[in-house]
Order: structure tokens, then C-alpha cells, then sequence
């Protein structure tokens, strides 16, 4: 309608005014109901040709976008494994901070479990300070071993010379004894040595394996008992939290609440735009952005990405041929906004209904200085027809707790 009556001021009231006062055909007179579509021919041809012509201008090159939201996702409170809630420490719409527990779990089990692993590393590291005491035994007996060793060597050792010698002193049969004798001390440090090794490498590598062991069950029965209390994964607001004690939590069915995180630093609002309007939107091009919620504000924003795809596009593998008939309903492209200004959206909350205008800004067009006269003229149209849009978003603004209120009835 705007543009209706802005074409009409260069078309149709300039055709009147030529039939007003140069033919003299006045309103009620010449020119009424019945004979204004041949008398003003001219001027309603010319007017409907131009408003068509400036509709199609004004919305190719600066479109607009009724589906605009900052979509944002909300964390499910789910414990990881079945217990019943002994205990709640956070209310519903309560801010938690990132790691903050929310409830605890019955914990007996685990408890019980963590108790054993620990009984299981203290009786390993007894079992290691026994092990150094079996070590000196060993060790001892090691050296008495060796001493009965040597003592019989160097008996031995005598009176083999004295035989040897020819003396009557000693003789060949007690020599004997004393070679088996020597063999069977050889064999007591042997096994002393083996007794020794023994308890070496049971303490070196048995039983520090065992301790290894037994922490790693201490660590997992911790984890275990850790996993009975439900925390809080990023600074958020619980909601929808009613958990009671008593209440049996399941991470598939019965989940506790809904942790929604804290705004960040950069909110992206997501447009999607026609595909007509695909060469237009690109990403550093200005738009401006109206929302529901923050009625009578435009807020200046500015195209941080563009999708490169198009989801209506998009197919499934499955066992049916495709048929491309199917895919007749055109798509939307999306394009991501971030505000000019982020002070501007800060009372504006997540997943606010909201519109937008793009804008094509042909200025660095302009300073090109081989540019011609005529796509001089055109860029400059184009600019110019974007405060038309900009208005009629400044209308919609207007009026939409209006519409939304009164003539809607919500």
C-alpha cells in the first residue's frame, strides 16, 4: 500500500492534474466511478507498472525475513546411572555455577565399594612391609649358607692337600665326605639365592602390580561414588527441577530438569531468507532486526555467516528411489546476524519471535570511478529504495503490539 500511493504521486495525480486544469474535466463532473479508468488510463497503467517494478526492486535487493530467532539449547539433567534422590541441593530457577552439585544419589552401594578397594591397597602395602621383613629372613639365610659353604671349602680345601702330601693324617674317605658335604652346602646357597630372588621380585614387580591393581578399582569405585552426585555441566538456571527425595531418576525415562546456560558474549540471531534473495545476503552486509519481544526497537545487525546449503535439499539414503517431484516445496537459505551494537539485545531473550530487513549497500559500487552513468543511476536508486523498506519496518514495529494485542486477540 505504501508504495501503491507513492507511485501514484509521479503517475496518477500528475495525469489528473493535466486532466483538471489543461482539459478541465473535474472530479463528480467529466471524471467520475464509471469513466475514471478511461480518463486517468494513463496515470493508473503507468502507476500499477511502477509499483510493481518498485515492489519487485525493494525486495530483491534489500529482502526481508519473517523467521528470525537466537535459537539456543537447553541441557537435560540426567544422572548416569538408576538411583533413588536422598538428597537435593538447588531450587527450581536456582543459577548454578559449573560443577555446583544439584542432588545426590543413594550411595550406599558405592560407598561399600569404594571401602573394600580401599582394604584391598592397605593389605597390599601390608603385604609389601612383609615382604621386606621375609627379604632380610631371606637375606640371612643367605648368608648363613654361604658361610657353612665356606667353611666346608676351606676344610676340604686342608686335608685334600694333606692327602696329597702322602700324610696318614687324613684319610680318602673323609675327604669324600667332605666333597659331598661342600656340594650340599653349594646347593643350600643356591636356594638361599633363589629364596632371595624370589622375594626380590615379588617385591619389585608382584606386588607392586597388585597395588597398581587395587588403586585402579580405588580410582573406579571413587568414580562410581562420584557419579551418585548429579552436577551442574555450565553456569545456567535449573528449570522445570521438582525432584523430590524419594524420587527414582532414570538417564532414559525420568529425567530431573532442564539447565538452561547462561547468554554469552555473542548472540547469533538465525534469518532465513527466500532464495531469490541468495545472491544479495552476503556476510558483512547491514540488516536490521525487530522483535516481539522488545517492541519499538530496531536493532542494527550485520551478517556474521551465510549457510552455504540450503536444507530443503537435503535427502536420507533410504530403500525408496527418489523422486525429485517430491522436493517441489522451495527451501530457505540461512544466514546468521550478530547486533552492531551488543548492548541493544541485552532485554532480549533467547528464542524471541523476531523480523528483519537486509540492506545492499552499493556504496563501494559508487566509488568506482569507471563506473557509468546509467549503473551510476541504478546504485543510487537501489540505495535510495532501501529507506522504503526501512520504514516499512519501522511501521511493522509499530504496530505489532497492536496487532498482536488487539486485533488478534492473544
Amino acid at each position: 500500500m505504501f508504495e501503491l500511493l507513492l507511485c501514484s504521486m509521479f503517475t496518477i495525480l500528475p495525469d489528473y492534474l493535466v486532466r483538471r486544469y489543461r482539459q478541465g474535466k473535474r472530479i463528480g463532473k467529466e471524471i467520475n466511478l464509471f469513466s475514471v479508468w478511461y480518463e486517468l488510463r494513463y496515470g493508473i497503467t503507468a502507476c500499477a507498472i511502477l509499483t510493481l517494478s518498485l515492489i519487485t526492486l525493494i525486495f530483491y535487493f534489500h529482502p526481508s525475513s519473517q523467521n528470525v530467532g537466537s535459537f539456543f539449547r537447553t541441557l537435560t539433567i540426567l544422572p548416569e546411572k538408576n538411583g533413588r534422590v536422598v538428597e537435593i541441593y538447588v531450587d527450581n530457577d536456582h543459577r548454578v555455577k559449573s560443577g555446583e552439585p544439584l542432588f545426590r544419589l543413594d550411595d550406599r552401594a558405592e560407598t561399600e565399594s569404594v571401602e573394600m578397594a580401599q582394604q584391598d591397597v592397605e593389605q597390599i602395602r601390608a603385604q609389601m612391609a612383609v615382604a621386606e621383613a621375609d627379604l632380610a629372613v631371606a637375606q640371612g639365610n643367605l648368608e648363613q649358607a654361604q658361610g657353612a659353604y665356606e667353611q666346608v671349602r676351606e676344610e676340604l680345601s686342608v686335608k685334600a692337600d694333606l692327602l696329597s702330601r702322602g700324610t696318614n693324617a687324613v684319610s680318602r674317605r673323609e675327604v669324600e665326605r667332605l666333597e659331598v658335604a661342600l656340594t650340599t652346602r653349594q646347593g643350600g646357597v643356591n636356594s638361599a639365592k633363589a629364596s632371595v630372588n624370589a622375594v626380590q621380585t615379588k617385591m619389585e614387580t608382584l606386588l607392586p602390580a597388585q597395588l597398581s591393581s587395587a588403586e585402579a578399582s580405588l580410582r573406579a569405585a571413587q568414580v562410581a561414588l562420584g557419579k551418585t552426585v548429579v552436577r551442574a555441566g555450565v553456569d545456567g538456571t535449573v528449570q522445570q527441577f521438582a525432584l523430590q527425595i524419594g524420587d527414582v531418576v532414570n538417564p532414559l525415562l525420568r529425567p530431573a530438569g532442564i539447565l538452561i546456560p547462561d547468554k554469552p558474549k555473542e548472540v547469533v540471531f538465525q534469518a532465513g531468507f527466500q532464495q531469490v534473495s541468495a545472491q544479495v545476503v552476503k556476510v558483512g552486509g547491514l540488516a536490521e532486526m525487530s522483535c516481539a519481544s522488545l517492541p519499538f526497537e530496531v536493532i542494527p545487525m550485520v551478517f556474521s555467516s551465510v549457510q552455504p546449503v540450503i536444507a530443503a535439499g537435503q535427502f536420507r539414503p533410504t530403500d525408496r528411489l527418489l523422486d525429485i517431484t517430491e522436493r517441489g516445496v522451495p527451501g530457505t537459505f540461512l544466514a546468521k546476524m550478530v547486533p552492531l551494537y551488543p548492548e541493544q539485545i541485552k532485554d532480549v531473550p533467547w528464542g524471541s519471535q523476531c523480523i528483519a530487513n537486509a540492506y545492499t549497500n552499493t556504496h563501494d559500487q559508487l566509488e568506482d570511478p569507471e563506473i557509468g552513468a546509467g549503473r551510476w543511476m541504478f546504485l543510487h536508486m537501489v540505495q535510495t529504495v532501501g529507506v522504503v523498506h526501512a520504514l516499512l519496518l519501522r511501521i511493522q514495529a509499530l504496530l505489532w503490539p497492536v496487532q498482536t494485542l488487539v486485533l488478534t486477540g492473544h
